[in-house]
């Protein structure tokens, strides 16, 4: 049995969250894998034992999260505890919130969603909003995100209003986060991190990619690799 947590507060207005019980099905059959997975709400993640055992973590979209710590300590038990990840949406922006804060030095980064007091805004309000959008991501030639997709450019559908404000992007470069996927500005999409079993972040939806029954190179990978961990 491959047992992987799904972190985010499940709700039937997520689109995304209606979308995953029709793609794990799938991954049954498509991949044949003993595949069970559980939602646990962002309030329980806070304590990092609920998430230990899983062969696989995957924080959900959905956010604002009832639970910041939570979303922040789903991150940050897999990173270190070289759990799979796959970080979508609102995933991709709390996993640098907790790079920047737990690697990088940076307590006081915050999510401007989450609307409390600290240093500027981390992860901050897009310019253009990608609520409902589709759009073109060039993938870093060699990365693991390209080896999933199998080309170097790729469209993928959004539904969020924030990303890492530029501004911050060195710095968690400079500390081992690899920006591996951008769009045709130059802003990042994906990210992930060398040297772990399977740590990828991305700001687009892979949920939303046809309908569902045909899975994601992304997720398909995440399966693969929490599966993998298993062994």
């Amino acid at each position: 049995m491959i047992a992987i947590a799904l972190v985010g507060d499940r709700s039937p207005a997520v689109r995304a969250h209606s979308r995953i019980p029709r793609i794990i099905d799938a991954l049954r059959e498509r991949e044949q894998v003993d595949l069970d997975v559980y939602w646990v709400p962002t309030p329980e993640a806070v304590d990092p034992a609920v998430l230990r055992g899983y062969a696989g973590i995957w924080l959900t979209p959905g956010s604002p999260y009832r639970s910041e710590a939570g979303a922040v300590t789903a991150a940050r038990t897999a990173r270190e505890e070289g759990i799979p990840f796959l970080g979508t949406c609102g995933g991709f922006q709390h996993a640098m919130l907790e790079f920047a804060r737990d690697v990088c030095a940076m307590p006081g980064a915050r999510h401007a969603e989450n609307g409390h007091d600290g240093d500027e805004a981390l992860i901050a309000e897009l310019s253009c909003s990608l609520a409902g959008h589709e759009g073109a991501v060039d993938l870093t030639p060699g990365s693991l995100i390209e080896s999933l997709l199998g080309g170097a450019r790729t469209i993928e559908r959004y539904h969020c209003s924030y990303g890492i404000a530029p501004g911050y992007i060195e710095v968690l470069r400079e500390h081992g986060m690899r920006f591996t996927g951008a769009d045709d500005n130059g802003d990042v999409r994906v990210a992930e991190l060398p040297g772990h079993p399977f740590y990828l972040a991305t700001l687009f939806q892979p949920e939303l990619a046809g309908d569902g029954s045909d899975p994601h190179p992304v997720i398909r990978g995440f399966t693969r690799a929490a599966a993998q961990a298993t062994t």
